[in-house]
């Protein structure tokens, strides 16, 4: 008799690591099995538990991302468990450094970043963008650094294998020898891919290989994981609707230009908008003038939001401290029975660490890559990367989090937290 529990496909048991909290959660939101997002990267897995851990890596420098994911590697590939390293779609954040240290000790490398639903693909070792080439896009822009013309240079191996289309598409039999002949030369093994089929059939291929063949992959990846895995028990579903509806804080910490239209449709719908200047927030003393707007803005508002003036350029390279400050000023003035929207994973990560939240349990997904979690104590949030969604999208995920979702946003909603 098998001794694995009731439900859970053969085979060894999957952990996440992602370098980001919005990340994390998008990760969470397509594997069945997952119940739990751990913000502390030292937090005991259970057995056949399928964790996401956000190792907050994207924020620190190359050496120190390294650090994180080696001490990760060490503590989970001892038990036995198969390992993703969750990587941005577009290849930013510290890949090569991370995935050096994610590699070292594996059997292979198998990296497959395409995102089919976000239009984000693969082809011939190439990540494009709706079609064009990354390297061709504005995908980069708030990036400090050149962008990459390829996953191999996002790697910084030049001896990186490209598995092509044709070989992806060509049958279980076929890819699965492809993949092995390839892993064997010793370099990572870049897969394209166009679909979510295409991506189903590398996850498969790398689930009949040995659990010491690591995967490098963004949430389109972690999806086709989710479908072969299927469903191993129903998640909690959202909590019991309160007497009155509960205030919802949205942060917005990203310079997207797509949130300008964003905020503007909740505005539309009744919410209340304060943005914080730069200058404000950076300045010296201890941010009372910032909080004390921030606490203007929440006073009496059913739905606020709050984010940073987008008047003046603001350096790149202060990014991290003006999150920073944004969570600072929101977690001073924050009411106790508010729920959160948070877009933005530097961001939606800084708020939740000055509220010393250590495990987020997921929900469900608003729409792709907005993600519904609960905190232990009972805080509804939802997390989105800051470039994600349409012009509805803070609409949508503010709808799923009102109790009476007639008041404040005056949006039809479906069941499932989209438009009707």
């Amino acid at each position: 008799m098998s001794s694995n529990p009731p439900h859970r496909p053969a085979g060894s048991p999957l952990v996440v690591l992602a370098d980001d909290l919005s990340g994390a959660a998008e990760c969470a939101a397509v594997l069945p099995g997952c119940r739990r997002i751990l913000l502390d990267p030292a937090a005991q897995v259970r057995p056949w538990e399928t964790p996401v851990i956000d190792l907050d890596s994207r924020r620190r420098t190359p050496a120190g991302a390294a650090r994180l994911v080696a001490q990760a590697v060490r503590q989970h590939a001892v038990t036995g468990a198969r390992l993703l390293k969750k990587a941005d779609s577009l290849l930013r954040g510290h890949l090569a450094a991370e995935t050096a240290e994610f590699g070292a000790g594996a059997s292979g490398l198998v990296v497959a970043p395409a995102v089919p639903a976000a239009g984000r693909t693969v082809r011939d070792g190439v990540v494009r963008l709706h079609g064009v080439p990354l390297h061709r896009t504005e995908g980069w822009r708030a990036e400090p650094v050149p962008v990459p013309r390829s996953v191999a240079e996002a790697l910084g191996r030049a001896d990186t294998a490209v598995l092509p289309l044709d070989q992806v598409r060509a049958g279980a039999a076929h890819l699965g020898g492809s993949l092995r002949s390839a892993l064997a030369r010793g370099a990572p093994v870049v897969c394209d891919a166009e679909t979510d089929a295409d991506l189903d059939a590398v996850a498969e291929a790398v689930l009949r290989l040995p659990h010491t063949v690591r995967m490098v992959g963004a949430g389109g990846l972690t999806a086709a994981l989710g479908r072969l895995c299927g469903p191993v028990a129903p998640r909690t579903g959202p909590g019991p609707a309160p007497a009155a509806p509960r205030p919802v804080v949205v942060v917005v910490g990203t310079a997207h230009p797509g949130a300008v239209a964003q905020i503007a449709q909740l505005t539309l719908h009744g919410a209340r908008h304060s943005a914080l200047s730069a200058e404000s927030l950076l300045g010296p003393g201890d941010g009372g003038r910032p909080a004390a707007r921030a606490r203007a803005a929440l006073e009496g508002a059913p739905v606020s939001v709050l984010s940073i003036c987008g008047t003046r350029a603001v350096d790149t390279s202060a990014a991290p401290r003006l999150a920073r400050a944004l969570a600072r000023s929101v977690a001073a003035v924050l009411p106790e029975d508010a729920d959160l929207v948070l877009t933005g994973g530097e961001t939606a990560r800084c708020v939740l660490d000055e509220l010393a939240v250590t495990t987020l349990l997921p929900v469900g997904q608003v729409h792709h890559g907005a993600v519904h979690c609960r905190t232990v104590d009972g805080r509804e949030v939802v997390t989105r990367p800051g470039g994600f969604g349409g012009p509805d999208s803070l609409l949508r995920m503010v709808g799923a989090l009102r109790a009476d979702r007639g008041r404040a946003v005056q949006e039809p909603y479906a069941s499932d937290g989209g438009p009707r």
